[in-house]
């Protein structure tokens, strides 16, 4: 078998990036006696399990490794598969599944007995906000929600597109983008200008976190608006409203610094232990 040149893998790797799509890196970091892969092979997995480039070893390792990916995918999380005999296995005191110091161990089932050290790193896409409005607190949360690794699409009415500052994408009027996916974040700004109209459609996109920015009693006035209008009264439940963590934020930047936090908080939610 002709092994892929790591040149290869890295433009793949750039080219994944490029496009915003989600894949998992294993590289093999330690190998002891006869393994197929040796250390420093790399390879390129999808989120369906399925290795685009690369080599990380034959069937003694993939399954291991695969259902490491797919898991880090899920949660955000690296992983450091280490792949055994039972032998070694039962001398470490551990068994196939389990997870000890970080590592989880999986039972190698090839004759060769070797052991293989993989550690799986999910690479996901930059998280998405999608920002309506040209209000100050606007301006502000595009501005911070990008400095902190957020990909920022602003739809204002073009004409206030000049007040904001490197936002990745602009949108003329408040038609949130089709492209969107259920792991997206909408924060509503337009705050008098506009609300109902961006609330609207809003509502109608697959998001993870959609906030308005906005007192409690005018949010619940949009809301039985909206549900006379014909919207589903299902889609308005989840609104956070007033948008952000409870910090006493009363400045534009300070507001944005609540909002931010709060998606900071959504996102990372389950990846740590305190």
């Amino acid at each position: 078998m002709t092994m892929p040149r790591q040149s290869d893998i890295l433009d793949l790797i750039s080219n994944y990036r490029s496009k915003g799509e989600p894949f998992a890196l294993a590289t093999v970091v330690r190998t002891v006696s006869v393994t197929a892969a040796k250390a420093g092979a790399k390879a390129v997995i999808l989120a369906d399990g399925s290795i685009t480039e690369g080599w990380i070893g034959g069937g003694c390792a993939r399954g291991a490794v695969l259902k490491a990916a797919r898991e880090a995918l899920a949660d955000g999380q690296s992983r450091l598969v280490s792949i055994q005999p039972d032998e070694q296995l039962s001398e470490h005191r551990v068994k196939a599944g389990e997870i000890r110091d970080g590592v989880v161990y999986a039972k190698n089932m090839c004759p060769s007995q070797g052991t293989m050290d993989v550690f799986v790193e999910p690479v996901l896409p930059r998280p998405h906000l999608t920002v309506c409005g040209a209000s100050p607190v606007a301006v502000a949360l595009a501005d911070l929600a990008r400095r902190m690794g957020f990909f920022v699409t602003v739809c204002a009415p073009a004409p206030e597109h000049a007040g904001f500052g490197e936002a990745d994408r602009l949108v003329d009027g408040y038609a949130i983008p089709v492209d969107g996916s259920e792991r997206d974040y909408v924060v509503i700004a337009t705050q008098g200008r506009g609300d109902s109209l961006a609330l609207k459609a809003a509502v109608q996109a697959p998001c993870k976190y959609l906030a308005f920015v906005g007192s409690r009693k005018k949010a619940a006035a949009l809301k039985a608006d909206l549900t006379a209008s014909g919207v589903a009264s299902e889609r308005l439940e989840h609104i956070h409203a007033p948008a952000g963590l409870n910090i006493g934020a009363i400045t534009p930047d300070e507001i944005a610094f609540s909002i931010v936090a709060e998606m900071i908080e959504i996102r990372r939610r389950g990846q740590r232990t305190l």
